[in-house]
């Protein structure tokens, strides 16, 4: 009993298994039977129905009798095979010979593919002549009108393609062939032949209606418009010429030559139908063309130019000049009060010299005008240097007389802020001695003997012949600095004399009850009497702190109300 039951079980599982597998390759018969339904069902003889249509002659009946013969075979000999393999297939399954099933299935479906192909190639090649039929009689009616209507426009208007005329009608000409060509192979029936035939008509027929549409704009370009624009530039440049006008530099009579020549050479091309790079060309020699006239109008207002500000810019040298020549006499008088550094000093003469140089140069330019010798672009340029340069004087003499004017500004400024040094001086002193303190710190005394001595150095500088004001006012920056960090010093100094005071004053509560506090106090007293006011206020504040934290502030602020009610 025991071994039954594990046998029952693995013959189910073996039953499971093979019914599963037996239900896999029915699925895959399905599927061949489905894929031989698709290929009975193309529509061979309908599209076959449609080439009788067409000349059966040629090609076409060749093809047609293939087509034929392929269907019959896969019809009536591939298609009864698949059926009795179909047929096996299902016999082998129900037998469940799966290895055997598996081996006719792949068999149908290789003849399945075979078929397939055959049938889609047919049916691809159908399609293929259909269209090419079609094709071939709308796009070869197409160009045959063209053809007649390039005729038309040849025959109408004659003139306008001038003696490219003979080239354009053997061109014509020679698609006629190729017509009567497709007309031969259509009739019998060579439809692909057609399609070959139309195809290379269609791309030499595009270059060439293309050409047949250039053809009239680039002669009359050639012909007429450029003889006709280089004949107005020679008579310009004549014009030109005898109204004074230097024009050699263009070399315009030359290149207007090679131009024409050049003319000739692209007419013959024309006429061979070379037309592309033609019109590149003749649109570069457009372009030249209006370059000349460019350069010819460059020279007119370059004339007009030199005419209007020739006298003008000759009028303000002779100003300039004029105007530095004063600066420099009045720089070698204010030279006798001021002492000018040497590169400032020399900016009068430096200035003539260049002026001198100007006159020269304009002389040239005047003598060049004169002769007509020269091309007034040219003219114009230099005149332009030169004025630039008158500008560039004028501006830097300005600036050289404001200078001068500033000198005498300069110097009572300086004897004012001297003044005001003076009185900063004295009026300092004089704080120190009217405060109630034991003395003046020997620092103190020291600060300002020192700005003392600045401010008499600054006064001597200012009493020097001549004067040299960058000195002075060297001197006086320093003056002022040391003046005011003095007068800075001995208000902070005062200041704290105040505050260590009101502190002495303020901690004298606490010297009964404070030992350190009253011996710190002491120190501090000996420190002020020794005139070390900076060491008795730190020994106060320290032991008045000591003795209430937070006091020191209230002192400060006691202090400034007394100050502010001053």
């Amino acid at each position: 009993m025991k071994y039954i039951i594990p046998a029952v079980i693995i013959l189910l599982v073996i039953a499971v298994f093979a019914f599963i597998i037996r239900r896999k390759h029915n699925s895959e018969i399905e599927r061949l039977e489905h894929e031989k339904h698709q290929i009975q069902n193309k529509p061979i003889l309908e599209e076959m129905t449609k080439v009788k249509q067409l000349n059966m002659n040629g090609q076409t009946e060749e093809m047609f009798e293939r087509w034929r013969n392929t269907w019959t075979e896969v019809m009536d000999v591939l298609m009864p095979k698949i059926d009795v393999l179909l047929f096996d297939a299902e016999e082998t399954i129900d037998k469940f010979l799966f290895i055997k099933a598996s081996k006719i299935e792949r068999e149908i479906q290789l003849l399945i593919s075979s078929c397939d192909d055959k049938m889609s190639g047919i049916l691809k090649e159908l399609e293929e002549l259909i269209g090419s039929e079609e094709k071939n009689r709308i796009e070869m009616e197409q160009l045959k009108e063209q053809h007649r209507a390039a005729r038309k426009t040849l025959l109408a208007h004659q003139y306008s393609f001038g003696d490219a005329v003979p080239a354009i009608e053997a061109k014509l000409e020679s698609f006629i062939p190729h017509f009567e060509e497709f007309d031969k192979l259509t009739e019998t029936g060579n439809y692909l032949s057609a399609r070959e035939i139309v195809i290379s008509v269609q791309d030499e027929g595009q270059k060439f209606f293309q050409i047949l549409h250039d053809i009239p704009s680039v002669l009359s370009e050639i012909q007429h418009k450029i003889p006709a624009s280089i004949h107005e530039l020679r008579n310009g440049q004549k014009e030109m010429e005898e109204s004074s006008y230097y024009l050699q530099h263009l070399e315009m009579t030359k290149k207007l030559d090679t131009l024409e020549e050049e003319l000739k050479e692209l007419k013959a091309a024309v006429v061979e139908l070379n037309v592309g790079k033609t019109i590149v060309r003749v649109e570069e020699i457009k372009d030249e063309i209006e370059t000349f006239y460019d350069l010819l109008e460059k020279e007119v207002l370059a004339k007009k130019y030199v005419d209007q500000h020739k006298e003008k810019t000759a009028d303000r040298l002779k100003e300039v000049t004029f105007v530095t020549r004063a600066i420099s006499e009045e720089a070698a008088y204010v030279q006798q009060s001021y002492r000018l550094p040497e590169k400032e000093a020399e900016i009068p003469q430096s200035c003539l010299k260049e002026l001198e140089d100007l006159h020269k140069k304009f002389e040239l330019l005047s003598t060049r005008v004169e002769e007509e010798q020269s091309a007034y672009s040219s003219l114009q340029e230099e005149l332009n240097d030169i004025a630039e340069e008158i500008d560039r004087l004028y501006e830097e003499q300005d600036r050289f007389a404001n200078r001068l004017k500033n000198l005498r500004i300069d110097e009572n400024k300086a004897r004012a802020k001297l003044d005001e040094l003076k009185n900063l001086l004295h009026e300092t002193d004089r704080m120190l001695q009217k405060a109630n303190i034991p003395g003046i710190p020997e620092d103190m005394d020291v600060r300002l003997e020192e700005a003392e001595e600045h401010i008499y150095v600054a006064m001597q500088s200012l009493q020097e012949v001549p004067l040299n004001m960058t000195l002075v006012e060297n001197y006086l920056l320093k003056a002022e600095a040391c003046m005011e960090e003095v007068h800075q010093k001995a208000k902070e100094m005062l200041e704290n004399v105040l505050l260590t005071e009101k502190i002495i004053q303020y901690g004298n509560r606490y010297r009964a009850n404070h030992p350190n506090v009253h011996q710190r106090l002491l120190e501090a007293e000996e420190a002020f009497r020794q005139l070390r006011y900076a060491k008795a206020l730190e020994d106060a504040a320290t032991a008045v702190e000591e003795a209430e934290p937070g006091a020191l502030k209230k002192i400060e602020v006691l202090v400034k109300e007394d100050a502010w009610r001053t």
